[in-house]
């Protein structure tokens, strides 16, 4: 399982957490999703049926930005 980290702005709160990780966790290949507003970081584990472009797009389409 691959692993990455973002340092994302625009987690201001609990329904946009919920929304992330929901958006994150229906992407064929994504294993595991940690969202913290606390910190304004996302980590996601995923394997090889998708990559980083399709995770930073579903971030974006949430409404943050990556850092």
């Amino acid at each position: 399982m691959n692993k990455v980290h973002y340092n994302v702005s625009g987690i201001q709160n609990a329904n946009v957490k919920t929304q992330l990780r929901n958006a994150l966790n229906k992407i064929d290949g994504i294993s595991m999703v940690n969202v913290d507003a606390a910190r304004s970081s996302v980590e996601v584990g995923y394997n090889e049926q998708t990559n980083e472009s399709v995770i930073k797009s579903c971030i974006e389409n949430v409404g943050c930005k990556i850092d």
